[in-house]
């Protein structure tokens, strides 16, 4: 990858982003109807956008940075529908609960929200909260001929297409927003400690790590380790990592061998991943397992930490010189690979309509407009993290706004990255017996008989309580 981001520096400083996409090659990935061309929503389109002028719709978002590069913006969509927005932001974790109420109540008060796209959509799909997007999209009246579904990968789109095991399922999610799971790495003290030199394998960062972090001048690493299903994510990219190139499809994932009575914890290549990712722990804080993405987060922007495993959309935030202690000094790169290829995994939010919404087709035309190729671009340079193949591939707003390597870093993950979600209304709790039995490890227990365990209880879960 060094040689390949020599070769494209010499078109960085006026076409970077066209060269970077030769780099990292992806001119293959726009052979899945490449954009149209157009770039302005109102122009040169036989499409009716006020066809609900008058009309009140709710938004319910969450605080996200996606939100933060929205809420700008929200005047202009009103002027060009005539369609009147009454946004409400909540903040996390207590989105997801005013979520759920939301989706529950009767009458619903929102037509349009932000949806993870994961086993809770999955679960709210099964409870029949969800509206079904594919007619809306299929409407020529309703949705504009360049809006253009496969400019998203077709494996940011599977996330939220039910039922998963269908010959013809629908979708119920646009993607808004996604993170993959990268390697951060502090150039000073990786220049310091390992003369400049990136691990290339996962082996060779663990070992380098704990050279850091027994040096007791730097931390080697930081994670998430706190003990819940919220690290789930950052671990199945480091798992899937380990993996390798058997396919991993929905909705059981590399967790269960199809079918939800037969997990497969104890598969070796699971133990280490798992592994792999209590090892990193060990090279870090001393209250590793007390850390969630804040504050992991926030150890290694400020500079005390050499290397940090997360979501991809955290690395703007690093590149922010009034807040970070970091800026200009971070590298981006793919996770250190296993087998031949690095691999990872990505999570998505997305964009969905309650079932019970009261102005579903004027909501779809929000949905259509915030996540068409014009405005993702824009709403996307507060987050990193742009679900459309064209934001990448063409010189725009939102590749000026963005670092470089960091760039090629995320287009690079984009290629090979897995969905992490698991289908199932309970995957939560086996996500959190998961993040238990990395505990475990970091406390000393054997692996193999740490997912033995971890086989047996996840078994008992799925068994006690049935098949979904």
């Amino acid at each position: 990858m060094p040689e390949l981001f020599a070769q494209s520096m010499g078109v960085l400083h006026r076409r970077r982003f066209m060269g970077l996409a030769a780099a990292a090659g992806l001119t293959s990935l726009t052979t899945c109807r490449p954009p149209t061309g157009k770039t302005t929503i109102e122009a040169g389109q036989n499409f009716d956008w006020r066809r609900f002028a008058g009309e009140q719709i709710g938004l319910l978002l969450d605080d996200h940075p996606w939100t933060t590069g929205l809420l700008p913006y929200l005047p202009d969509f009103e002027a060009l529908t005539g369609i009147t927005l009454k946004p409400r932001t909540v903040a996390e974790p207590a989105y997801f609960a005013e979520m759920e109420a939301l989706l529950r109540a009767d009458p619903v008060t929102a037509d349009a929200f932000f949806l993870p796209m994961d086993s809770t959509a999955y679960r709210l799909w099964g409870d029949d909260l969800l509206l079904p997007l594919t007619p809306l999209i299929n409407n020529p009246r309703l949705t504009a001929a360049n809006y253009n579904l496969f400019d998203f990968p077709e494996g940011f789109r599977l996330a939220a297409m039910y039922p998963p095991d269908s010959s013809s399922p629908q979708l119920f999610g646009i993607p808004a927003t996604f993170e993959a799971y990268i390697l951060f790495y502090n150039k000073r003290l990786v220049n310091q400690f390992l003369a400049g030199r990136v691990p290339q394998t996962m082996a060779e960062l663990v070992q380098a790590a704990n050279q850091i972090n027994e040096s007791g001048q730097a931390l080697g690493v930081v994670m998430r380790g706190v003990k819940s299903d919220a690290i789930i994510d950052t671990v199945s990219g480091i798992v899937l990592n380990s993996w390798g190139a058997e396919p991993t499809p929905l909705p059981f994932n590399l967790w269960f061998d199809g079918d939800w009575q037969q997990p497969r914890l104890t598969d070796p290549r699971v133990v280490e991943g798992l592994t792999t990712y209590a090892q990193l722990m060990q090279a870090g804080p001393a209250d590793t397992k007390q850390m969630n993405w804040p504050e992991a987060t926030q150890l290694f922007q400020s500079g005390k930490a050499a290397f940090y495993i997360d979501a991809s959309l955290f690395g703007p935030d690093f590149e922010q010189r009034e807040t970070s202690a970091i800026a200009g000094q971070v590298g981006y790169t793919m996770l250190p690979r296993v087998h031949q290829q690095s691999l990872t995994g990505h999570w998505l939010w997305g964009l969905g309509i309650p079932r019970r919404s009261s102005h579903p087709q004027a909501a779809w035309l929000f949905i259509q407009w915030a996540t068409s190729q014009e405005m993702e671009a824009k709403i996307a340079v507060a987050t990193g993290g742009a679900p459309r193949f064209s934001s990448w591939l063409t010189p725009s707003v939102y590749t000026e706004a963005i670092n470089f390597d960091y760039a090629l870093a995320v287009q690079t993950a984009m290629q090979t990255s897995r969905p992490t979600a698991v289908l199932h209304p309970r995957w939560n709790q086996v996500a959190l017996a998961i993040a238990a039995t990395i505990h475990d490890i970091y406390d000393g227990e054997e692996p193999a008989l740490a997912a033995n365990q971890l086989q047996a209880t996840v078994r008992q879960l799925m068994t006690r309580e049935g098949s979904p």
